[in-house]
């Protein structure tokens, strides 16, 4: 039933349209767009990145591996066709969602790729469209597109339209502003089941803390939280958190003033803020230095020690990490005083200073 469903032609378009209707007729029911503040420029570059995605992007991508595929290995043309539908989608979707978490990872870890994701950051609101919002260029690197087209290639099409069905329902659901796991979490006869689901799929909560403005948030967790489609991967590699919350704030912390076809565009096109990362010659500096910072300190206050050392508000994060391996490092203190944080950065005891960096300035 299933595998004739979707042998209708274009079936999975049909479904990730009535998809996204149906979560934009959700939030425009509940208010959230007449009350946004979402800005003209957002739209269009949402709207834009659907478009090209859908239209250019990956169309080209599935010719060339076509092409590719056709003149290099002719021969695995329809090589999966005889195999059995639920063993190639299950191989096919736990695949492509590993490709997806190692991207997205790399995009939070890597200075390049950042600027190419750092439009979807950008977003001062969640939201249905959300999901599309990143630069050209991240779309063009994206393995998981690429891998959609070799299976295309050998006769998988079936469980690539089911898989983005599947996928599509997942991700728009879980940057909606629908939220629609906070019930499971208000009411403790649905805990349970909440407990379990967050641990199979992504959910509003776990997605949405990823795009917290700030760890000093306690539902925010900007530097974790990867996962597409399931939160496995995350719980694997030691960068799940699970949330029964949602973030105060969104977007970055370092606000800048972009035009939306520099954050669509980038590298092509640059910032005319300086301030920004897109802007042409910009340049992350080390700010750290060899000496402790003495700084007055209340008790039971929430802190971000900066463990990069690229922030321009030393010693307490300024979000300068982003595209960099480094996490901020959160801390309160048991007595309200003055209180000396590490400013090396080479302390053993961070996020205090431990005299390390007088070694340092010796053999210096």
């Amino acid at each position: 039933m299933i595998e004739e469903l979707l042998a209708i032609k274009n079936i999975d378009v049909y479904f990730v349209m009535g998809i996204i209707l149906f979560f934009g007729l959700i939030e425009s029911i509940a208010g959230f767009l007449k009350n946004s503040n979402r800005k003209k420029g957002d739209w269009i570059q949402e709207i834009l990145s659907f478009l090209i995605l859908g239209n250019l992007i990956k169309p080209v991508i599935i010719f060339l591996m076509f092409s590719l595929g056709d003149f290099f290995f002719p021969q695995y043309r329809l090589a999966l066709v005889p195999l059995s539908f639920v063993g190639l989608f299950t191989a096919y979707i736990l695949i492509d969602d590993i490709l997806q978490y190692w991207y997205h990872r790399a995009a939070h870890e890597t200075p390049f790729l950042w600027k190419l994701h750092r439009p979807h950051h950008q977003a001062e609101e969640m939201g249905y469209f959300v999901s599309y919002r990143n630069a050209l260029v991240y779309y063009l690197l994206m393995p998981n597109i690429w891998w959609v087209a070799i299976i295309l290639f050998l006769g998988g099409g079936k469980v690539v339209a089911l898989g983005l069905i599947l996928k599509q329902l997942i991700i728009i659901g879980s940057h909606s502003r629908l939220k629609w796991d906070k019930p499971f979490y208000q009411y403790a006869v649905l805990r349970p089941l909440i407990k379990i689901l967050e641990r199979i799929i992504i959910t509003p909560a776990f997605h949405h803390s990823h795009h917290g403005t700030s760890r000093l948030d306690a539902a925010s967790e900007p530097n974790g939280n990867f996962g597409n489609m399931f939160s496995f991967w995350d719980q694997l590699f030691g960068t799940a958190r699970f949330q029964n919350s949602y973030p105060k704030e969104y977007g970055l912390q370092q606000k800048t003033n972009d035009p939306w076809t520099a954050s669509y565009f980038y590298p092509f096109v640059k910032s005319p803020d300086i301030k920004s990362e897109w802007s042409a010659g910009f340049k992350k500096t080390d700010t750290s230095s060899l000496e402790a910072l003495p700084v007055s300190l209340t008790k039971g206050e929430a802190y971000l020690w900066c463990a990069c050392g690229m922030s321009k508000n030393q010693p307490f994060c300024d979000g300068s990490h982003h595209g960099t391996k480094f996490k901020p490092q959160k801390f309160t203190i048991k007595i309200t005083g003055t209180v000396k944080l590490c400013n090396c950065k080479k302390s053993n005891g961070t996020p205090f200073c431990d005299d390390t960096h007088l070694s340092l300035k010796s053999t210096s």
